[in-house]
């Protein structure tokens, strides 16, 4: 039977970013060091499958602090933790090993930085989500008010309209994120930027990889978690670009080839947490059902690497 033809746009960068890369590392090179289990504080990074790999390993994922025993090490995961998470494990003289990505250290340094020069940030993010939490978590109650939407900013209420600032999560919409700012700029023009921009280069990145695709592509497939904010973000910013038949995955195994009977140009991408291996899964089920042709979209070229803490060197 000959198989019917299919081009697939293939994005990069895609996948992996230094951040999770660095922090999947911490995990390994722990375990590695101090045998297992060593205990994990949420989820490493959104993605099931990393997670289940490490837990073959030995990797123990807990909700808090509380599950871990004093004599074994704990990592913090690459999302980040409310101050009140070291704090803790200052007090009971644990081995915690911090696995927070440094871009989004870099959002809570300025946070605090604006706290110590008398201004209330506005924090631009999704509620509920681990990065936001930790965000929030490094200043005292009060000091940081969550906007989600642009509506959100008409009306919130702040105790200085002279002495704001903002950060933002870093892994949200480029495009929707700037229709929030510009409205925060209008109802408070004496805001206080980041010295740099927030949202991280893997998220910019990604996104307008599959900018670049969007328009030539029939459907769009996202490899990532369903918990994970920039592979969500993914979808929308493909749909929003005008590929409407654009759906996250979280692996080979969870697509509907059926919804795609007809299409002759498939778009695929991978979030930041999404591992390459899952890529190349999808690659090889569409293999089975067509005739492949492989066409990488370069939009850019990643070099960052994160130095892994001090306890883990050499």
């Amino acid at each position: 039977m000959t198989l019917p033809p299919l081009t697939i746009l293939l994005t990069a960068p895609r996948g992996f970013c230094a951040g999770v890369d660095r922090a999947i590392q911490i995990v390994e090179k722990a375990l590695a060091r101090f045998g297992a289990p060593v205990y994990v504080r949420h989820e490493i990074v959104h993605n099931r499958f990393v997670v289940e790999s490490l837990e073959a390993k030995g990797a123990v994922f807990v909700d808090e602090l509380d599950k871990v025993p004093d004599d074994r090490p704990v990592i913090f995961s690459a999302h980040g933790v409310p101050k009140s998470v070291p704090a803790e494990a200052e007090r009971r003289r644990m081995l915690y090993l911090d696995a927070t990505c440094p871009l989004v250290g870099k959002v809570h340094r300025e946070a605090e930085r604006h706290y110590t020069d008398g201004r209330q940030v506005i924090l631009i993010g999704h509620a509920g989500h681990p990065e936001v939490i930790g965000t929030m978590g490094q200043l005292p109650d009060g000091a940081v008010v969550l906007v989600e939407t642009v509506e959100d900013v008409e009306r919130i209420e702040v105790r200085d309209p002279r002495n704001l600032a903002h950060a933002t999560q870093t892994t949200l919409s480029v495009d929707e994120t700037a229709d929030i700012l510009a409205a925060l700029q209008r109802r408070f023009p004496a805001i206080t930027a980041p010295r740099k921009e927030d949202i991280c280069y893997a998220t910019t990145n990604r996104q307008q990889a599959v900018k670049a695709i969007a328009t030539r592509a029939d459907a769009i497939l996202v490899l990532g978690s369903p918990t994970s904010s920039n592979s969500k973000r993914l979808v929308e910013v493909a749909k929003r670009q005008g590929c409407a038949r654009a759906a996250l995955v979280e692996r080979a195994a969870d697509i509907d080839w059926t919804a795609l009977d007809g299409i002759a140009t498939l778009g695929i991408t991978a979030g930041a947490s999404a591992p390459e291996v899952l890529v190349e899964e999808v690659i090889s089920s569409a293999r089975a059902r067509y005739a492949v042709t492989v066409e990488e979209v370069v939009t850019a070229r990643e070099h960052l690497v994160f130095k892994l803490p001090k306890a883990l060197e050499g």
